[in-house]
């Protein structure tokens, strides 16, 4: 199923490069059609697939003297973005509007300025997050305008950036605003064509040539980058910095207010939930009376003592990228060149620096990146990758334990690939996954867990896109019919453990692609079944977040700038569903150890009771609300 961790800072691609929304007149000629003939998409694996032929250097495309191959490239593809709007009827808005940008990559490829200008609105339409749609488009706009204008494009870019930005709503957009100044600070030329090659060379060599519509477009797209973005990054920075200055206020903390912790004198009962992750630190002094302990099991002597077939099981179980059971409940992190703390640094600055914190290990990065060449950009971000893993579960752990004394915490761990490339998918492999999807819920099951928090994630396209990294599968529509092959056995695993699991409650974040999980076949946070929630992410106030995904999401919580543990025992505050997930966790245990009688359904449903509704303009959310939902539960002790 080749799962992995929702957590932002995990997810450094170029995939949003493009930077920001762009438009073809012709797609929305196209799109505007009537559908009544069309055939309806409701699945991302019903889309046609197509693929192109690039016989250079991935990056060599970017070169002036082979412009005219990128604009044969784009015009390829524009021909066939053009032709599914026009006969097929997409019932996904994000998909839609990913269609809408690529077309508008190749628009400003050609100059065609107008062209974005006239279909930016059709764009923001489709949109229904508020504050993604009043930042959508802000630099790109800025510079359309001031390409057409002519003259000095430097300060009409500037003019026009300050005067879109003086129409916002400050406290709605302003984690958007401090993420996309983050961006000016982070990218360069290096970095950019670093992660190109470390991402899509392997696999042009692999196919010879041979690409998929998903990596062509993005090559189409990164050229706005190295275009216009790069070069324009001091200005939009200094435009962005200035405004932030200007209007900067601390947003109100709407969660200490619902905030219920449990004391160590309270009437309650100790309760056994899940942390199915990338592992656990269970040497942090705060964690080691938290934890679920299997007695009928001896420390570190290599014996399945109890015969349940585990070794070493005394606080959990371990599985390694191969599916093989093992004793180590905390992810390899094998040797840095930097060291540990170097890495705990920088990944603690690059998510200050998405989310407009100024700190110390902000600007370490910023020179860090500044210095990085295009050769060790794969190495660089690899390490990321590796100390995103190792740290996940502990992070994680350290959400679900907060305010609660009688929580006991089971670790299952699952190991997640850290490599650019990620590994091959094949059959047997999936079986093996399939094979530990269910001896790990059987395991829950066995050991009275009640809840379990499931950070993680995949999707059948996933499996797609690493079969083509690996030339695997055959043609376009044989890998298509592989993926889903192998997409079936870990999907129908995991979903029958689910179901025959009835006396646990299963806790999944959405996600972080800001996509529709069920348009994408996303799992387990597309899964309705009466014993999961899928959690998204807000902000301290309430507001959504940019990347929280949509599609089936039962309840939010805060998953912006969380702080937990790391190994070793420091704290550092973390993005995304992943924080946001075990939050309703540590609700879930709470309300079990305050009444252990609650079945799964009443459990839920107290979660869900509990919550506030929370109006935005295209539909309602539901924030969640411990101290609400702990006062549903008939005659609560008193605190």
């Amino acid at each position: 199923m080749f799962p992995r961790l929702i957590c932002t800072f995990l997810a450094f691609t170029l995939a949003g490069l493009s930077t920001m929304s762009h438009t073809s007149r012709a797609a929305a000629d196209a799109a505007g059609q009537a559908s009544a003939d069309k055939p309806v998409i409701t699945r991302k694996d019903d889309l046609p697939r197509h693929s192109y032929q690039l016989d250079l250097k991935v990056t060599d495309l970017y070169l002036p003297e082979n412009r005219a191959t990128l604009l044969g490239l784009a015009k390829a593809v524009q021909a066939d973005i053009l032709a599914d709007l026009a006969t097929l009827d997409i019932q996904d808005d994000k998909t839609v509007q990913e269609y809408y940008g690529v077309l508008g990559s190749v628009a400003m490829l050609e100059n065609r300025w107008q062209d974005y200008l006239d279909l930016l609105e059709r764009q923001r339409a489709l949109e229904t997050k508020q504050a993604n749609r009043m930042t959508m488009g802000l630099y790109s706009e800025a510079l359309a305008r001031a390409q057409m204008a002519g003259g000095d494009t430097e300060k009409l870019l500037k003019t026009n950036m300050e005067e879109a930005l003086q129409g916002l709503d400050y406290p709605l957009v302003q984690d958007n605003i401090k993420s996309a100044r983050g961006r000016t600070e982070i990218l360069s030329e290096a970095l950019v064509l670093g992660n190109l090659d470390s991402s899509y060379q392997p696999v042009i060599d692999n196919t010879s040539g041979e690409i998929s519509y998903d990596i062509a477009s993005t090559l189409v797209s990164v050229s706005f980058t190295l275009d216009h973005f790069l070069r324009d990054a001091p200005t939009i920075n200094q435009v962005y910095s200035a405004y932030i200055a200007a209007n900067d206020v601390s947003k109100a903390d709407i969660w200490e207010a619902r905030k219920y912790d449990l004391g160590a004198d309270a009437k309650a009962s100790p309760v056994v939930v899940a942390v199915w992750d990338s592992g656990v630190d269970t040497s942090i002094g705060a964690f080691a009376p938290l934890l679920w302990r299997n007695t009928g099991e001896i420390p570190a002597n290599s014996v399945d003592d109890d015969g349940n077939g585990f070794v070493d099981d005394v606080h959990g179980i371990a599985y390694d990228l191969e599916s093989n059971k093992e004793p180590s409940l905390l992810y390899p992190i094998g040797a840095f060149e930097e060291g540990e703390m170097v890495m705990q640094a920088q990944v603690k600055g690059l998510g200050d620096i998405q989310s407009g914190v100024d700190s110390e290990e902000a600007s370490a990065l910023r020179k860090r990146l500044a210095a990085l060449n295009q050769a060790e950009v794969k190495d660089f971000l690899e390490s990321l990758r590796i100390y995103g893993n190792y740290s996940h579960g502990t992070h994680v752990a350290g959400i679900a334990i907060e305010g609660n004394p009688f929580i006991r915490v089971l670790v299952a761990r699952m190991t997640y690939g850290h490599t650019m490339i990620p590994e091959e998918p094949t059959i047997a492999r999936a079986k093996a996954e399939a094979k530990m999807v269910r001896e790990v819920i059987d395991y829950f099951k066995a050991n009275g867990v009640r809840a379990v928090n499931m950070s993680w994630g995949g999707s059948l396209r996933g499996i797609e896109e690493a079969l083509e990294a690996h030339n695997a599968g055959g043609s376009p529509q044989e890998r298509k019919q592989l993926a889903r092959e192998i997409y079936t056995i870990g999907d129908i695993a995991l979903r029958e453990s689910i179901q025959n699991a009835t006396d646990i409650l299963f806790i999944t974040s959405a996600g972080n692609s800001d996509n529709d999980v069920t348009f994408d076949e996303f799992y387990p946070s597309s899964y309705d079944y009466p014993n999961i929630l899928s959690v998204g992410a807000v902000d301290m106030a309430g507001d959504e977040t940019s990347f929280t995904s949509l599609g089936k999401v039962d309840i939010y919580a805060n998953g912006f700038e969380v702080e937990s543990f790391v190994p070793g025992g420091n704290r550092i505050k973390f993005n995304g569903t992943s924080m946001s997930s075990p939050q309703v966790l540590n609700l879930a245990a709470k309300l079990l150890a305050l009444d252990p009688s609650l079945n799964t359904a009443q459990l839920r449903q107290f979660i869900l009771d509990g919550s506030d509704e929370k109006a935005l303009q295209t539909r309602t959310i539901r924030l969640m609300n411990p101290a609400a939902s702990v006062a549903l539960i008939p005659l609560p002790p008193a605190r």
